[in-house]
């Protein structure tokens, strides 16, 4: 049964008027603005969602913080150490900007991918636009990023690392993140309602993703076989302008229209799936 209209039809029955409910598809317009309504609800939820990760945690927002920065020093002196990766610039500063990135974009997808499923006992309660649960998942991993972006712009310099003009770039570089990681995460919550596959096909493409993306590695070092593959996806442009904004480097036409591309096509689908959906996920929680 889906959620009640208000501009439902109404009618009689011996004498008794009703209000018809229907599961007609939500128009964009009224999805923004219901979404617009409960900003504050929002805020909210992703702010509880971020404390409750950490609340047992003794140290609390630094392994937010610290997990990437080891993570990223770690793999720094295993590839250039054991693998001998080299041709990128103050290699440490170019592992650490585009994990930076990376590890917001795969943990929002990864939990806002399950998170109108995961949250079926809330979505059951009240009635809220759906799309609103995966937005809590992209604000609550946001908290770690900015503050782990800071964290890795400070030690440029300590790293001798000079900083330019080009740091600007780290503001549309993270812009475009949220925005695929938005609108993937809007995407794969609605197919997770009717395909519990989603949340394993995530977890899988995540593992692989991040090899097909040049984050340990310049994508000039890509052999020409695997080079479209690797200018086709959409988050190699945007790593390409962290690692641009700190160690420097080029950005290329192809994989920037890709993701612009990639992000347009997520978005009018995105649009789709919540606003014909949206009024049936709690009947198939």
């Amino acid at each position: 049964m889906g959620e009640v209209s208000s501009t439902a039809p109404t009618g009689s029955f011996e004498g008794r008027s009703y209000l018809e409910l229907t599961g007609e598809s939500t128009s964009p317009a009224r999805l923004a603005r219901s979404v617009w309504a409960s900003r504050g609800l929002l805020a909210i939820l992703a702010r509880k969602e971020f404390q409750v990760r950490y609340r047992r945690a003794s140290f609390g927002l630094l392994w937010a913080v610290g997990l990437p920065l080891v993570q990223a020093l770690v793999m720094a002196l295993v590839f250039s150490k054991v693998a001998h990766i080299h041709g990128a610039p103050h290699y440490v500063v170019f592992v650490l900007s585009g994990l930076v990135g990376w590890t917001f974009f795969s943990t929002a997808i990864s939990s806002g991918s399950t998170a109108v499923v995961d949250n079926s006992e809330l979505s059951s309660r009240i009635y809220f636009p759906r799309a609103l649960l995966a937005l809590v998942s992209v604000a609550s991993n946001l908290y770690g990023f900015v503050v782990t972006l800071v964290i890795v712009i400070v030690l440029c310099p300590i790293l001798n690392v000079g900083l330019g003009a080009s740091i600007w770039l780290v503001i549309p570089a993270s812009l475009l993140m949220v925005g695929l990681a938005t609108t993937f995460s809007l995407v794969a919550s609605a197919l997770q309602v009717y395909f519990r596959d989603i949340r394993y096909i995530v977890s899988a493409a995540v593992i692989v993703w991040f090899y097909v993306t040049p984050i340990i590695y310049p994508s000039s070092a890509v052999p020409g076989k695997l080079r479209l593959a690797v200018q086709l996806n959409p988050v190699t442009e945007v790593v390409a302008l962290f690692h641009a904004a700190t160690v420097g480097g080029s950005i290329t036409g192809l994989p920037l229209v890709s993701s612009l591309v990639w992000l347009a096509v997520l978005a009018v689908l995105a649009v789709y799936l919540q606003c014909r959906y949206d009024r049936v996920f709690a009947d198939l929680l």
